[in-house]
């Protein structure tokens, strides 16, 4: 019997900012990288397209050029406007992270990434449709996958494989890895449009919409791109996975048939259909570690209750994936290795496990639509509770140190239990 020998250190199923930063950093590390994308670059993908400080940190980290020259746009901060407040929130000055944020259509970074990673060393394969895990006979291990390439089935072999396949979460759910119906789970559609806001300096949050005098149940964004266009959208989040009855787009047009006339999104500036996707939230997968495989990104459920944000903790997953694997394949033994892969999940729960259990509890509460408009009357003009919220959306305070606000949510979310 021949011996079956592994193609790779390491298989990344999925080029999206998950995949893409944990090829990034394997190749960057030295080892032997594949990484896997089902579709063709330049490809989209429905997201707000706004990066906060948190995900800015982790390009700086990847050694990205983020010029306004090379494709990017900085913003300042956070306008929100809700309960007839309109208020405009800097991004705090903090140590561990930058005080700007950025915006960069999916359709450019999601490319710009995976050529990043490229030129790190890891292979690149477009065209590739993963089906599913190959397993060892004897001990249920994922030794590698099995894909689709021009319509021929073929088999990639490695000691550890990373699963960055997005919400269809298809290597998980091929090992029996269900979502975990108590987590919250959010709707976003969005489109974009030709506007004279294309330039404006601030990521804008729209707390509540009103279809006439009825409060309906979303929050709408509008992150401006630099390019002559502006991603705009609104979102819905639920403390369960259970499927809601509300018709996003139809809430869409609603609300873009009461928008200013002077921001000019009308039909005539639409670019591209109005699109909508699952937000899986608050690590409702897992575990993140077993049996040869890690869940990364959507896959994992790592997009925060609090604002829908992924792309900062997709980056993150990939670059404590890479750490725990280069770790793991220097050691000499399959045990040694097995504990080195481990601490992935310990590193990514100590992290954001608490964060995101105050989340469930926040989207607990602000999923009725009274709820948040009695917060958004008698919250908004308090600057300490601002201040909070601010910290809290952005997932931007000092874990260690900082101020007032910065210690109570980190002590917070310490103690809060990472499920």
């Amino acid at each position: 019997m021949n011996a079956v020998h592994d193609d790779v250190d390491v298989i990344v199923v999925g080029a999206g900012p998950a995949g893409s930063a944990a090829a990034f950093h394997c190749a960057s590390a030295g080892l032997d990288v594949l990484l896997l994308e089902k579709s063709e670059f330049p490809r989209d993908k429905v997201c707000g397209d706004g990066l906060t400080p948190r995900a800015v940190a982790e390009l700086v980290r990847m050694g990205l050029p983020l010029r306004e020259q090379d494709g990017w746009i900085r913003n300042v901060g956070l306008r929100v406007l809700g309960g007839g407040h309109r208020l405009e929130l800097p991004w705090p000055e903090l140590s561990s992270y930058p005080s700007f944020g950025l915006a960069r259509s999916r359709m450019s970074l999601d490319h710009t990434l995976a050529e990043h990673a490229r030129t790190a060393g890891a292979k690149l394969q477009e065209r590739t449709t993963v089906t599913g895990p190959v397993r060892d006979e004897r001990s249920g291990r994922v030794i590698g996958v099995q894909a689709k390439v021009d319509g021929e089935t073929v088999e990639y072999r490695a000691p550890v494989v990373i699963a960055a396949d997005g919400v269809s979460a298809r290597l998980a759910t091929g090992m029996g890895l269900e979502k975990k119906m108590n987590r919250p789970m959010g709707v976003a559609v969005r489109t974009y449009f030709r506007t004279p806001r294309h330039d404006d300096p601030w990521m804008e949050s729209h707390l509540e919409l009103w279809d006439g005098d009825k409060l309906m149940p979303g929050y709408g964004w509008i992150f401006s791109l630099g390019d002559g266009t502006a991603n705009v959208g609104l979102g819905s989040v639920s403390s369960t996975a259970a499927a809601t009855k509300v018709d996003y787009k139809k809430l869409f047009a609603t609300w873009m048939a009461n928008a200013p006339a002077e921001w000019e999104f009308t039909p005539d500036n639409q670019v591209g259909p109005v699109k909508g996707a699952a937000l899986p939230m608050g690590f409702n997968r897992g575990p993140l570690y077993g049996n040869g495989l890690m869940l990364a990104g959507d896959s994992a459920g790592m997009i925060s209750p609090f604002n829908g944000e992924g792309i900062a903790y997709g980056l993150q997953a990939g670059r404590v994936a890479a750490d725990a694997i280069a770790q793991g394949l220097a050691r000499g033994t399959a045990a040694g290795r097995e504990r080195a892969f481990a601490t992935y999940e310990r590193r990514m729960k100590d992290d954001l496990g608490g964060y995101y259990t105050l989340g469930r509890v926040f989207v607990r509460l602000i999923e009725h639509p009274e709820v948040m408009r009695v917060c958004t009357r008698y919250g908004l003009p308090r600057p300490l509770v601002m201040r909070f919220v601010l910290k809290l959306l952005s997932d931007c305070y000092e874990p260690k140190g900082g101020d007032l606000v910065d210690r109570v949510i980190a002590g917070l979310a310490r103690i809060a239990p990472a499920a």
